[in-house]
């Protein structure tokens, strides 16, 4: 009985603490409980009320579905407003269907323009892309017009002679030249004007239509022409001028390093370096740079944005006139190769001395030496991470009986465009026939790649690899550390640590 009594005991105390902690739970969440019984109430009501409205205060599914009916026809009413006309196809009473054709959209610019520049007292040079079909299939003109600022109304007209430089090897667009030559004299005076240029398609394209563009090709003051004249009477201020091709890819700021030393040395303090940035100068190109544009040697343009129009190697044509005619006046001789070729003239010669013999000439051509880019010697295996390209890079392809690209240099006041390889628009003679005089080393591919050159050391004096004849050649080996003592000389020990 004792024991009884004790158990129904603790039962009824933990039933009193059950029921203590439920109502102390409760009391806790009475707020939320009060939201809850609220929101209820609410919706119950809601409910309750909605069914003595009456049913015109509702839409129903076939009401939404005409207010997006309209909605939608009221949009494309909008916007049929604002289409073009289509012309349909049209059956005429003897049968024949007239198909109809809806052009839209346009394929390619008529005219892109990069530059103009004043070529003399009456001629202009006008440089820009313009659509490749449009130039071989149809016949676009030009027409220049000069506006002097003072009397507008007194303008001169003459027909533009247009050139095109790239001998079809444009892509979507093909790079024109266009002459403006006057029969009087143009903006003489000196108190400025405005050359405009009328491209005419001529049919090109759609023959049913003849579009002319006007486009203002040059805006030019009165101290504009003061500086030309000054250029133009005063003599060119470089002897020499190199306009460099478009630079695109990751680079090795190292190969750049060695050309630039080495081709300073070469043509001397009044030389001058044109480098075109198409996406390849990088921070640490530009690194390499940086020191001799300081010293005045190098000019960078940044030219990415011509790669929006589809030319023909980043542009290359359109770049190389755009140099030219920028800086015509401004060098006795003009240079046109690339940053993985080393010009080269014999020890008892100078760049001075062999462009002197040569000043009859418009333009010569100058002959190549192809290098192996990954042949080395084995003596040079244990250091060839400190040499450079061009010194441990030594096996000339001696391959006979093939054509071989050449690059050449101008007397650029004679020249109206310009190529890659050459010019074809000019006045005056061209000769190619400078071997033993003038060359150049060309280390294919070495300059687009980041690392060691190196790939295979050899000790033979001669071999053949691959079909090919190579043999050692150390002519650039034996100035490499001339050209080193040259470079610390000029812009210090900054570059020491130049990667590859």
């Amino acid at each position: 009985m004792v024991i009884s009594n004790s158990s129904s005991t603790t039962k009824e105390k933990d039933h009193n603490k059950e029921r203590r902690m439920f109502v102390g739970v409760v009391w806790n969440c009475a707020a939320e409980l009060k939201l809850l019984l609220t929101t209820l109430l609410f919706l119950c009501s809601l409910a309750t009320l909605l069914q003595f409205l009456p049913s015109r205060f509702f839409l129903s599914p076939s009401d939404l579905r005409h207010c997006l009916s309209d909605s939608n026809i009221t949009t494309l009413n909008n916007s049929s407003s604002q289409l073009p006309h289509i012309n349909t196809d049209y059956l005429f009473n003897d049968g024949v269907l007239k198909r109809a054709f809806n052009p839209f959209g346009s394929a390619a610019y008529n005219f892109i323009l990069m530059s103009a520049y004043r070529g003399g007292p009456n001629t202009f040079a006008v440089v820009g892309l313009s659509s490749k079909p449009l130039h071989l299939y149809a016949n676009p003109t030009y027409q220049c017009r000069w506006v002097p600022h003072h009397d507008p109304l007194n303008s001169i007209s003459t027909a533009g002679h247009k050139i095109l430089p790239d001998w079809g090897y444009g892509r979507v667009y093909t790079v024109v030249v266009v002459n403006c030559t006057f029969p009087t004299l143009a903006g003489a005076d000196g108190k400025g004007g405005q050359l405009l240029l009328r491209a005419a398609t001529n049919g090109g394209g759609d023959r049913t239509l003849n579009i002319t563009d006007t486009i203002l090709a040059l805006d030019e003051t009165p101290q504009d022409f003061a500086n030309f004249t000054a250029q133009f009477t005063s003599g060119p201020k470089y002897d020499y001028l190199y306009c460099g091709s478009s630079l695109y890819g990751n680079l090795s700021p190292q190969r750049v390093r060695e050309w630039l030393a080495y081709h300073v040395r070469l043509l001397g303090a009044r030389s001058h370096f044109v480098i075109h940035d198409a996406g390849g100068v990088h921070e640490g190109l530009m690194q390499v740079l940086r020191p001799w544009m300081e010293k005045g040697f190098v000019t960078l343009q940044d030219i990415r944005e011509q790669e929006r129009f589809d030319g023909y190697y980043h542009n290359q044509f359109l770049i190389v006139n755009d140099c030219l005619h920028r800086y015509r006046f401004a060098a006795k001789w003009m240079f046109f190769f690339d940053v993985d070729e080393f010009i080269f003239v014999p020890k008892k010669s100078t760049i001075k001395s062999i462009l002197d013999s040569l000043t009859d000439f418009t333009q010569f051509t100058i002959e190549q030496m192809p290098m192996s880019n990954k042949l080395c010697l084995t003596q040079d295996a244990p250091t060839a991470f400190r040499k450079w390209g061009f010194e441990k890079l030594v096996y000339k392809d001696v391959k006979r009986g093939i054509r071989r690209d050449r690059k050449y240099a101008v007397q650029p006041q004679n020249v109206f465009a310009t190529g890659v390889h050459m010019s074809q628009n000019m006045v005056g003679k061209t000769t190619h026939k400078t071997e033993g005089r003038i060359k150049y080393f060309h280390y294919h591919g070495t300059i687009a790649e980041r690392r060691e050159p190196c790939r295979q050391f050899l000790n033979s004096t001669e071999i053949t690899i691959d079909g090919i004849p190579y043999i050692v050649d150390t002519t650039m080996r034996d100035i490499a550390g001339a050209v080193k003592r040259f470079e610390l000389k000029m812009i210090g020990s900054r570059l020491q640590r130049t990667r590859q």
